[in-house]
């Protein structure tokens, strides 16, 4: 007789819909549009790109809100709420004729919405019904991901021909509503103990395969499943260096995405020709979510990080060195396959490191501070072009950035909970 499917694998793939529909937010998306709405609303790049650096802020402030909520009372009402503002937000994009209209529906229910249902929201979730399967439970929801940034683009495109900029908004629009608004009110449960169920689907309180004891430096403190107030994790040495790896990171990542494709159409290439690089570098991508996701669970995750880091760097510095299309294509396909491994890895980082029953708190005030300072990626991007006329010199930054990220995360280790006595706590 068949064992019963693990329901957590239920809770994977509402995961797996809201970052496909999450996408529609993505810098990479927002990208194909710049050149278009740039010329429409008559503004630089620079001054679009603070387009994302007032959502990255927002985003921040509204996550650290929702973390708690996350830790109290689960998902679902939170990705069902998300789902009906982003999909809201993205219709009355549609309806934008000024520039301060369209940024700002962009930052109040896109990007409100989209932090309700996005990746902090899921992968605490899924986090919380998996331990020794975790990597690869949160690389599957991660494919939405990348299938999604492989085909946007081009979708986008596509759409322009058909029905113009604005009807591809209210697509998205619709598409967000009716994919994830009754799947997630429907599948989504708070934790396995809830249901009577053990994380990873165990019988028991689950051991690892093999009867192997985890390794302290790859699983952290989510053995004993430690409970942790902000105050007390700021207190760690751990927390610190994940923040500045991944804010360093960060900072590169989201003013990459938005310049992507006008970088590609300005190298010479045609705006079709741009979105096929980008959906090539997606699918890289999304095999990169799975081969990161198992070799986090089976190597120390720090070092994961660092290949991962070393990766990207190598994949830019080949896209800028060389303009021809074959090198430049390689470039993208190797950073892609490099940054399959963020999401995932950081993933298993703060869950391993932090157990499952404080991470939404945790993780938010991370987020919380990784991205206030990366707020500043999109406009220095964007003013450095207007500056100089390239991507030459912000490009070559981001490079350095992932260079000396790859050396911060080797440096981090298993947090240890100080003295209650000697320090108050923040709750």
């Amino acid at each position: 007789m068949s064992r019963k499917l693990f329901y957590g694998w239920y809770i994977v793939g509402v995961g797996f819909i809201c970052y496909l529909t999450s996408s529609f937010a993505l810098s990479s998306t927002l990208s194909v549009f710049m050149k278009r709405l740039t010329a429409e609303f008559a503004v630089s790049r620079g001054v679009f790109s603070f387009i994302r650096s007032g959502e990255v802020m927002l985003s921040s402030v509204v996550a650290a809100l929702v973390g708690p909520l996350i830790d109290r009372y689960g998902a679902r009402w939170l990705i069902v709420t998300g789902a009906l503002v982003a999909g809201t937000g993205y219709i009355l994009l549609s309806q934008a004729h000024e520039f301060w209209q369209f940024m700002v529906v962009r930052w109040l229910p896109v990007t409100v919405g989209d932090t309700l249902m996005g990746y902090m929201v899921i992968n605490v979730m899924i986090s919380r019904w998996f331990i020794h399967k975790r990597g690869r439970a949160i690389s599957i929801a991660n494919m939405g991901n990348g299938i999604a940034k492989a085909g946007i683009p081009l979708v986008a495109v596509w759409l322009f021909v058909l029905v113009g900029w604005r009807n591809t908004w209210m697509v998205f629009g619709v598409l967000t509503l009716a994919m994830v608004v009754l799947p997630a009110f429907l599948l989504v449960r708070r934790s396995p103990e809830d249901m009577g169920l053990q994380p990873d689907g165990a019988l028991a309180p689950p051991q690892p395969a093999g009867g192997e004891s985890p390794r302290p430096e790859a699983l952290g403190a989510h053995a004993a499943d430690v409970q942790w107030t902000r105050g007390e994790a700021v207190r760690t040495s751990t927390f610190w260096l994940l923040v500045v790896t991944y804010g360093t990171v960060t900072f590169g990542i989201i003013g990459l995405n938005l310049h992507i494709h006008p970088y590609i159409t300005d190298i010479g290439y045609s705006p079709e020709t741009a979105s096929t690089v980008m959906g090539m570098m997606a699918l890289t991508q999304t095999v990169g979510n799975i081969v990161w996701g198992v070799v986090g669970e089976r190597l120390d995750v720090r070092k994961a990080a660092a290949a991962q880091f070393l990766l990207q760097a190598c994949g830019l510095a080949l896209a800028l060195a060389v303009t021809g299309l074959a090198p430049v294509s390689l470039g993208f396909l190797i950073y892609g396959f490099g940054l399959g491994g963020i999401l995932v890895i950081r993933e298993l980082l703060w869950a391993n490191y932090f157990g499952r029953v404080s991470l939404g708190r945790v993780r938010n005030l991370g987020i919380m501070i990784t991205r206030t300072g990366t707020t500043v990626g999109p406009p220095f991007f964007g003013f450095f072009h207007d500056y100089t006329g390239s991507y030459v010199l912000s490009f070559g930054v981001f490079i350095a950035a992932l260079l000396l990220s790859a050396v911060l995360v080797l440096a981090v280790r298993p947090p240890r909970k100080a003295d209650p006595v000697a320090h108050g706590e923040i709750c």
